[in-house]
């Protein structure tokens, strides 16, 4: 009897996942950025950089640049903060998002907010958008804690927040919540519990921005915790879930960063989870076709300590990545830039570094995210020391300083060229 009990529930669960399947929209394509890729101006062999200190060096050196200009959240009283997240408001603004509370999983923590006035150069007053037991009256069932706040702009304007949300067990047991404002961030709705699963709908968080179809619909990079750990690429129509492509396997690729290449083209990074002995080096994955299938590519060869990346995509095409370019600890964070026709990384500005400490000594810096403000400059947020926001912003004359002292040939052709001067 319960061999049939099951094989009816699997019946039951197959009908259901295909009439869900059967409805979905067409894939649409990921919409353009117009990206026009920016040629760099002639380097000569008396001002091309010979290595990565050097490219840092002529950006940070160079008088009549000013440097990338940094202050900090605004504090709330809070022992520890993490999981910074930015996005530009209708008139101008940035607003961040960030929780707070006694620790990471508490059950004090709340998810905070605060606007920065590009103007003044000044932050607004904190203020709570929802706090556990908020979340919990909202989505009708125990909430045990809350975390991961993600903002991203519907396709009719209206701002939408994504966070994370726990009933029990740790952050393998979570879900995605969300919700929509009417006014820009002033107010929100009631919360509302994404269904990426119609049977068992746990160990789903999201950590990094979401990407615009050309339908105006979102796709949300999301990934699992429990059994395996990996990431999914959820598309979505408002608060409801339409599709969801496996982006990784394994246990090894978590809170992927999208870049979208072309229409149908895009490179996903990933923070790697990888056991001892494996390499720390960032999984990567690609798409081409916008999102359907995702195949796993070789490793960007750079240092990943089990911890989050961030990535963005200018509008001349250029490639911003922020990270700790270490393999094991958060004690140093950079940000690196690529040329989008070599695809080779530079550590432009070294931001925290804090290798010659002591390991007792050493703080964290950790969970960057970056967002543009115009297409040409670049704003980052980071946790320092689990105490601190830290908002850091890089305006487009300084990137365009850093993207013209870039190597101007691969490194290949560069071990070409010494062979043929010998």
């Amino acid at each position: 009897m319960s061999r049939v009990i099951a094989l009816c529930f699997l019946l039951l669960a197959a009908v259901v996942g295909f009439i869900h399947i059967d409805s979905r929209p067409v894939w649409a394509p990921f919409a353009s950025n117009e990206l026009a890729v920016v040629e760099p101006e002639e380097v000569t062999p008396e001002t091309k950089p010979a290595n990565v200190a050097a490219v840092k060096a002529k950006v940070s050196g160079q008088p009549s640049v000013s440097g990338p200009r940094a202050d900090w959240l605004p504090d709330t009283g809070a022992p520890s903060v993490h999981a910074a997240s930015l996005i530009t408001l209708k008139d101008g603004g940035i607003c961040a998002f960030w929780f707070a509370g006694s620790r990471e999983g508490a059950a004090d923590v709340v998810i905070n907010t605060a606007v920065f006035d590009s103007k003044t150069n000044t932050w607004s007053s904190p203020s709570v958008v929802i706090d556990r037991v908020g979340a919990q009256k909202g989505l009708s069932r125990y909430i045990a804690k809350l975390g991961n706040p993600v903002p991203a702009r519907m396709a009719d304007g209206r701002l939408q927040l994504f966070f994370v949300t726990v009933s029990i067990g740790g952050w393998a047991g979570s879900s995605i919540s969300t919700m929509i404002s009417e006014d820009d961030g002033f107010t929100w709705g009631r919360p509302e519990r994404l269904i990426t699963s119609p049977l068992i709908n746990l160990s789903t968080l999201v950590k990094s921005p979401a990407i615009v179809f050309a339908d105006g619909r979102l796709g949300l990079p999301a990934y699992h915790e429990w059994i395996g750990r990996f990431g999914e690429f959820l598309r979505l129509d408002g608060t409801q879930v339409i599709d969801k492509r496996r982006m990784s396997s394994g246990r090894s690729a978590i809170q992927p960063v999208i870049f979208v290449n072309e229409p149908q083209d895009a490179t996903a990074y990933f923070r790697q989870t990888r056991s001892a002995g494996q390499p720390k080096h960032i999984p990567i994955s690609h798409t081409q076709n916008a999102g359907q299938s995702w195949q796993a590519a070789a490793d960007l060869e750079i240092a990943n300590p089990n911890s989050a990346v961030a990535g963005l995509t200018l509008k001349n095409g250029t490639h911003l990545l922020a990270l700790n370019n270490i393999e094991a600890g958060r004690h140093r964070l950079v940000l690196m830039m690529s040329n989008p026709k070599l695809g080779q990384w530079h550590v432009v500005e070294v931001l925290e570094n804090d290798e010659a400490l002591a390991d007792e000594q050493r703080k964290e810096f950790s969970y960057p995210f970056l967002i543009s403000e115009n297409g040409n400059d670049a704003h980052l947020v980071y946790t320092w020391d689990r105490k601190k926001i830290r908002h850091v912003y890089f305006s487009n004359t300084w990137l365009s300083r850093a993207y013209k002292q870039l190597p101007t040939q691969s490194n290949n052709e560069a071990s070409s060229e010494v062979k043929e001067a010998q």
